[in-house]
């Protein structure tokens, strides 16, 4: 079978017979030199850091700035120091023409030739003479004239319209070694206009005569502009220097918060789930950024912890099942031995009917474990419930007075309306009204609801005296908190606090749901402190042996937890006044109910 990909490149012949190659499929590109491919050749450029291409691109942009600004100023003091010679040459070129002689006498008696900046000369086309009427003269005898037409002529440029032209450097009367900056001055081009040269005739007419040539030097200009583009070159050095270490000072500083998010990164890489990436200035981006990795690492560190904390439960879960397991396994296969013993003695009948009841009464037990087992595995799966009934909840607490009244005659029993304590602001409370139980609709299931409230009310019939009072209440609150919020809520008596501080917020918000909100309440010897937090663990019980003895798996308040949880409620356990222990359980109303 061939493979859908050849391995090897194919060869066809081109028009005029020259072999081809055809590359394969899915191999990279390559240059049309036959260079690197094109990602190969990014390659090194992305293997720089990131604060070492900030710099780099901000050195670049300054270096570009400096230097179009600095051809920018050059071209544009140019343009300006041209227009004021042709402005220069154009007004001043009748009254220089006609002060030459002037100006070859002021030449002749001063001791610089400052004064005398002009080159003029004519042509007498009636004669065919060239006149050299003005010639300025640089230091040390340096000679230095525009080179201009034979004959008169304009080769090609116009008639009072200044232009360039290259200057011719006489060097024949120079005294001593001229200087450079002499030199300089005297190579630098001419600016020239050609005007037309007339004279009166005797008639009394004008008649032209000839042209005239009036120029001056840019040597000034020139060496203006050099000075000017040396102070913008050392002017833009400077400045991307400057640029330079700046940005790479403020690239630092800025992405130092980056390096410390990278270092807690890496911790927390190495196992450390705790660490947080430091606060930086909210409205930043990397500000934005730390924000958004604390909240993610708050979640996968709440995710790690209770995926450490069900797994613990988990074994814990499976070991307690097992020993839980063992125990009644363990009494039915004595007892089935010493039945087996027994079965064929004289006498024996009355000993051997004992080890079937042990028996009888060990399976039993088992049953009611597996049993337990098997509901908090539905409910876990989130299965064997259906939430679709509208349930009284009033009626079902008032069968369960009933039941425990039947259980227990001699207990006291108070029933009431349980509502919110606003008379001590500091200390915010739920208290009951003694009275009938009011009758509060919720959305549930009314087979696991009449279970979890058989089961809290099954423990106080086991586990406290059978004379000790005990005070049911249920009433409706309405609470400033969102339904997902409450849910969220951990089965501890801060929780409670906190709905209790809900209900207040509620009576001047009027925003948030309504719930129902039920307390069972005994006086009997409680639990430990630290039960508290554990007594909605499975298989616990704070005296396993009595536990055993009255008939209990230790599952009855893991399995009210996982009712209550799948009817999106809460349930907590604290102390009552006085000793004992109370139980309340928070519910979402019916929705026709709420809105009543």
């Amino acid at each position: 079978m061939k493979s859908p990909v050849d391995p090897k490149p194919t060869k066809r012949a081109d028009a005029d017979g020259t072999p081809k190659t055809t590359p394969r499929k899915g191999a990279a590109p390559r240059a049309k030199d036959g260079g690197a491919p094109y990602g190969a050749r990014f390659s090194g450029i992305q293997k720089i850091p990131l604060g070492a291409k900030l710099v780099i691109s901000i050195i670049v942009l300054l270096s570009v700035g400096t230097v179009s600004i600095s051809l920018s100023i050059r071209q544009l003091v140019n343009s300006y120091m041209l227009q004021r010679t042709d402005s220069q040459l154009l007004q001043q070129a009748e009254l220089v023409f006609k002060n030459t002689t002037l100006l070859n006498d002021t030449k002749s008696t001063a001791d610089s030739n400052s004064f005398v900046s002009y080159y003029v000369q004519a042509y007498d086309r009636q004669t065919c003479s060239t006149y050299k009427l003005l010639q300025p003269m640089y230091r040390d005898g340096v000679i230095s004239r525009p080179l201009l037409p034979r004959g008169g002529g304009l080769d090609g440029h116009e008639i009072a319209v200044p232009y360039t032209t290259p200057a011719v450097v006489d060097l024949e009367n120079v005294k001593g070694q001229p200087d450079h900056e002499t030199m300089v001055m005297a190579q630098a081009p001419w600016r020239v206009v050609a005007l037309r040269w007339v004279s009166d005739s005797a008639n009394g007419t004008i008649e032209p005569r000839g042209v005239i040539y009036i120029g001056l030097s840019l040597g000034n200009q020139v060496d203006m502009i050099d000075n000017l583009t040396r102070f913008c070159v050392i002017v833009g050095v400077a400045v991307v220097l400057l640029g330079g270490v700046i940005s790479a000072i403020t690239v630092q500083r800025t992405l130092s918060p980056l390096k410390r998010i990278e270092k807690t990164a890496a911790k927390i890489a190495a196992g450390d789930l705790s660490q947080r990436v430091p606060d930086a200035p909210e409205g930043t981006e990397v500000g934005t950024l730390a924000k958004s990795l604390n909240t993610m690492l708050a979640q996968i560190e709440r995710s790690f912890r209770q995926q450490q904390a069900t797994t613990e439960k988990m074994k814990r879960f499976v070991s307690d099942a097992s020993h839980e397991l063992r125990t009644p396994l363990a009494a039915i296969h004595g007892y089935a031995e010493l039945y087996r013993m027994q079965r064929n003695e004289p006498g024996q009948i009355e000993r051997a009917d004992d080890s079937i009841a042990h028996i009888e009464a060990s399976s039993a037990r088992m049953t009611l474990l597996v049993e337990d087992l098997l509901s908090l595995a539905r409910l876990d799966e989130g299965h064997g419930i259906s939430i679709t009934d509208h349930i009284d909840l009033g009626s079902v607490i008032r069968e369960s007075v009933d039941d425990l009244h039947a259980l227990d005659p001699e207990r006291d029993i108070t029933t009431g309306v349980l509502g919110l304590d606003v008379s001590e602001p500091d200390h915010l409370q739920l208290s009951m009204t003694p009275g009938e139980l009011p009758s509060v609709m919720i959305v549930a299931d009314g087979t696991r609801l009449h279970q979890m409230v058989t089961n809290i009310v099954g423990n106080i019939h086991r586990y406290t005296p059978a004379d000790s009072p005990v005070e049911l209440s249920l009433g409706v609150l309405g609470i400033d908190m969102a339904l997902d919020e409450l849910t969220s809520l951990a089965s501890e008596e801060e929780s409670l606090q906190a709905i209790v501080g809900a209900a207040a917020r509620f009576t001047v918000t009027q925003r948030g749901m309504m719930v129902s909100v039920a307390r069972f309440t005994d006086h009997g010897p409680g639990v430990p402190p630290d039960g508290l937090a554990r007594i909605f663990e499975r298989f616990y019980t704070a005296d396993p042996s009595r536990a055993r003895q009255k008939g209990g798996t230790g599952l009855g308040m893991a399995i009210a937890q996982s009712v209550i949880n799948a009817h999106r409620g809460f349930i907590c356990a604290t102390e009552s006044p006085g000793g004992g222990l109370t139980f309340t359980i928070v519910l979402p109303l019916a929705p026709d109910e709420a809105e009543s």
